[in-house]
Order: structure tokens, then C-alpha cells, then sequence
């Protein structure tokens, strides 16, 4: 269950992030964060933290699936 709730925030995050990334950058226009800096800023960072919590789980996920096997 606990790999799930992991998986689904790291989405969210990848999510969020990639649009606060691409809206900083400017190429989503229509908010107060397009063209901000700041805001690439802070969705370059969740886009990170939102790939990091993915590939922890997928590693986690493989490594579960290995030990069924070997057992």
C-alpha cells in the first residue's frame, strides 16, 4: 500500500512540477506565474523531487518482485 501513495505523490509532483516549469518558462501563458523565474524555479524542484520518489518506487518495486523469485 505505503509504494502506491509513493508512486501517486511522486506523479503529482512530476505533474505540478512540469506545469509550474513549463508556466515559469513562459510557454503556458495565462497565470501570474508565467515568465516568473521564481516559479520555474520551484517546479524544476518538485519535477526532481517528483522523479526521485518514482524511481525510488520502481526500484523498490523491482527489488520486491527479485526477492519473490530468488525465495
Amino acid at each position: 500500500m505505503k509504494r502506491w501513495v509513493t508512486l501517486t505523490i511522486g506523479l503529482v509532483f512530476l505533474l505540478v512540477g512540469g506545469v509550474w516549469v513549463l508556466q515559469g518558462a513562459g510557454v503556458l501563458t495565462g497565470s501570474f506565474m508565467t515568465g516568473q523565474k521564481l516559479w520555474f524555479l520551484i517546479g524544476l524542484v518538485a519535477f526532481l523531487v517528483g522523479v526521485v520518489l518514482v524511481a525510488a518506487t520502481a526500484r523498490r518495486t523491482r527489488r520486491a518482485a527479485g526477492d519473490d523469485k530468488t525465495g
